[in-house]
């Protein structure tokens, strides 16, 4: 902001430049205006912008004076975006998902295909990275026929409720396995379809009709990749799980 000093300073300086450009007063008889007789407004105006001019030249030299509304720009030195490295790899290699239809087989006489499902409940019991994923269950269940319940009891149990390092890295909800051990998903989505597949596909139609008969098979006590023995609490704890959800 311009100090009033600076601003007084500067009127001064133009009042004295415009004066010497100026008739001096008083020559012309007893004529006793400010200015003079016979300057006229436009004339006045004319000598006050050529004074207010010079005089900014004065307090500022070396200043060039523009023409019109023309504007010197910078100079651009930094690149908008940064070189493409064409080494670049992904980290994770995500096989494409599994969609086939797998319709219900005449096998499956079991309490766990699908049903209504309370989504107030069920969306406010997940947490973590399973917050705000209780359409994708009960989406998964219509498609497959299994109770969108039972699909989040695993889902649940397997990842301490979207706490544990598999669904935050690797978006695997359910503990599926790959050619390469654990198994990487797009997203958690996949996942929960993925799931409800292969649930659909290898326990309930093969007759495996109850919690822990899926169990025994999805996670054998006693199984090489799981030295630290929770197979051993995943009949119980889905159990547990689901009971609380229905």
């Amino acid at each position: 902001m311009t100090s009033p000093i600076s601003s007084n300073l500067f009127l001064y300086n133009t009042i004295a430049t415009m004066a010497k450009s100026m008739p001096a007063m008083g020559q012309t008889g007893g004529d006793s205006s400010s200015i003079g007789s016979s300057t006229s407004p436009s004339t006045f105006f004319a000598m006050l912008m050529n004074a207010m001019m010079e005089n900014m030249e004065q307090t500022n030299p070396g200043v060039t004076q523009q023409t019109g509304a023309q504007v010197s720009l910078p100079t651009l030195t930094t690149p908008l975006t940064a070189p493409l490295d064409n080494s670049y790899n992904p980290a994770i290699s995500i096989p494409p998902l599994n969609t086939q239809e797998v319709p219900t087989a005449a096998t499956d006489t079991s309490d766990l295909k699908f049903k209504p499902t309370q989504f107030i409940k069920l969306d406010n019991t997940l947490e973590g990275k399973l917050d705000g994923t209780a359409a994708h269950f009960i989406n998964a269940g219509k498609k497959y026929d299994l109770d969108p319940n039972l699909l989040s009891a695993i889902a649940i149990h397997e990842t301490g409720n979207g706490s544990s390092r598999a669904v935050n890295d690797k978006n695997n909800v359910a503990g599926m396995m790959g050619k390469n051990g654990l198994r990487s998903y797009a997203s958690v989505e996949d996942s929960i379809f993925d799931m409800a597949r292969n649930l659909r596909q290898n326990y309930l139609n093969e007759g495996k009709d109850t919690i822990a008969k899926i169990g025994a098979k999805y996670a054998p006590v006693g199984a090489a990749n799981d030295p630290t023995g929770l197979n051993n609490h995943w009949t119980q704890g889905v159990s547990s799980q689901y009971s609380k959800l229905t």
